[in-house]
C-alpha cells in the first residue's frame, strides 16, 4: 500500500484551502493583515532620531555662536523648543521634559574659534530613554565637530568613515527585513495550530482519522496549503518592502526560498506541537503567543544578541527566529550567498525536520 495516495491527498488540500478561503474574515486576515502589519511596524519601529527637542543657552551671542545653532538644525535632526540665559533654565527644560538635549556655549566661544584655540560646548541630554539620547547625543557631536574643523583645528588623524550596506544608516532598513520574518513566523504557527484545534473542536478531526486517509496524507494535507499561503505572503511582504519601503534587494532569490522553506517547516512543526496541548482555538491562540514573544526578543530583531547575556545567546540558538533575521538581512542588504550562510541554513534545515519529525509523533500519539 503506498504511503501516500495523491488523488485523496489533492482532495483533501483543496478541501483545506476552500476552508482557509471561503469567507471574507479568513481571506483579510491571510493577506490583507500581514500587509498592514507590515506598514505599522515599518514606520512604527523605527530608532532614527528626528527634531530632537533642544534648548539653547548662548552666553557668547555672536554671529559664531547663532551660525553653531543653525548648523544644528539644519539636518532636521534637531528643533530649537526654547532658549535661555541661565544654565538653571536648561536644567529646567530637561527636568520638566521640554527639551531631550541641552546646549550650553559659553562666552568666548567666537574669540577661540577666531584665535584657533579648542572651542567647548556643554552637550546635556536627557538619559531616560538610553537609545534616544545616544543616538542624540552621536549626532550632536558629529555635527560639531564637523562645525570645528573648518575653524583651524588640527587634527592630528584624518578619520574618514563610511557606512556599508546601509550609507544613510536608515534603521527602516534593517528593521523591515526583521517585521518580515516575525510575521511568517506568526502566520505559520497561526495558520496550522488553529486549523487543527478548529477540526478537533467542531468534531471533524475525528472523522478525518477514521477516513481513508492514511497519516502522512493528513499531515501533508493540513501543511501543503499552509506553505503555499506561506509562500505568497512572503512574496507580497517582500514586494512591499521593497517597492514601498525601499529595502534593496541584493541577493538571490532562490537562497532566500530554500531558507524561507526550511524556517517555514519550522513554524508548521511548533504549530502541530501547539495543536497537540490545544483543545480549544483559544488555548491554541494563547499557547502561540507564551511562544512568540519570547522568541521575537531572543531574536535579534528588538535587540542585539551579542548584548544579551551569554545564557540567553545560547538559549537564541535553539530559536529559528534569530536564525531566519541573520539570513533574510544578509540576503537583503549584503547580497550574502549560501557560501557565508551555511551555518544558519544548516540550523534552520535540521531545527525544521527536527520539530516537524517530533510534532507528527506527538500528533499521532495524541489523536490515536
Amino acid at each position: 500500500m503506498a504511503l501516500v495516495e495523491w488523488g485523496r491527498l489533492r482532495q483533501l488540500i483543496r478541501k483545506e484551502l476552500r476552508q482557509n478561503l471561503r469567507d471574507e474574515r479568513s481571506k483579510r486576515m491571510i493577506f490583507v493583515a500581514p500587509i498592514v502589519q507590515l506598514l505599522l511596524f515599518g514606520y512604527a519601529v523605527n530608532t532614527d532620531v528626528r527634531n530632537v527637542r533642544t534648548f539653547v543657552v548662548d552666553h557668547d551671542r555672536s554671529a559664531a555662536s547663532r551660525l553653531l545653532v543653525s548648523h544644528l538644525t539644519a539636518g532636521g535632526y534637531f528643533r530649537v523648543t526654547g532658549s535661555g540665559e541661565r544654565p538653571s533654565d536648561l536644567v529646567e527644560a530637561l527636568d520638566h521634559g521640554r527639551a531631550l538635549i541641552g546646549v550650553e556655549i559659553p562666552g568666548g566661544f567666537a574669540a577661540d574659534l577666531a584665535a584657533g584655540r579648542q572651542a567647548t560646548v556643554q552637550l546635556l541630554v536627557d538619559g531616560t530613554s538610553s537609545n534616544t539620547a545616544t543616538v542624540a547625543l552621536g549626532y550632536a557631536t558629529q555635527m560639531l565637530q564637523r562645525f570645528g574643523a573648518p575653524a583651524g583645528a588640527r587634527v592630528g588623524v584624518d578619520l574618514r568613515a563610511r557606512a556599508w550596506y546601509n550609507p544613510n544608516l536608515q534603521s527602516r532598513v534593517y528593521n523591515v527585513p526583521g517585521v518580515m520574518g516575525t510575521l511568517m513566523m506568526l502566520m505559520a504557527l497561526l495558520l496550522t495550530s488553529l486549523a487543527v484545534v478548529r477540526e478537533r473542536e467542531i468534531g471533524t478531526l475525528e472523522q478525518l482519522m477514521v477516513s481513508p486517509l492514511t497519516p502522512a496524507e493528513l499531515i501533508l494535507g493540513k501543511t501543503l496549503p499552509i506553505v503555499g499561503i506561506a509562500f505568497v505572503q512572503l512574496i507580497l511582504i517582500g514586494t512591499v518592502a521593497v517597492l514601498w519601503f525601499g529595502v534593496p534587494f541584493r541577493g538571490s532569490a532562490p537562497v532566500l526560498l530554500l531558507a524561507s522553506l526550511c524556517y517555514i517547516l519550522s513554524g508548521l512543526g511548533l504549530g502541530l506541537l501547539i495543536s497537540t496541548v490545544a483543545n480549544t482555538q483559544q488555548e491554541a491562540f494563547m499557547t502561540m503567543f507564551f511562544f512568540l514573544f519570547p522568541a521575537i526578543i531572543l531574536s535579534g530583531f528588538m535587540y542585539p544578541v551579542a548584548s544579551m547575556p551569554e545564557f540567553f545567546q545560547y538559549v537564541s540558538l535553539l530559536n529559528p527566529i534569530r536564525h531566519y533575521l541573520v539570513i533574510v538581512r544578509a540576503i537583503f542588504l549584503k547580497g550574502a550567498g549560501p557560501a557565508l550562510l551555511w551555518p544558519e541554513l544548516v540550523a534552520l534545515a535540521v531545527m525544521g525536520v527536527t520539530v516537524v519529525w517530533f510534532a507528527i509523533t506527538r500528533f499521532h500519539k495524541t489523536n490515536a
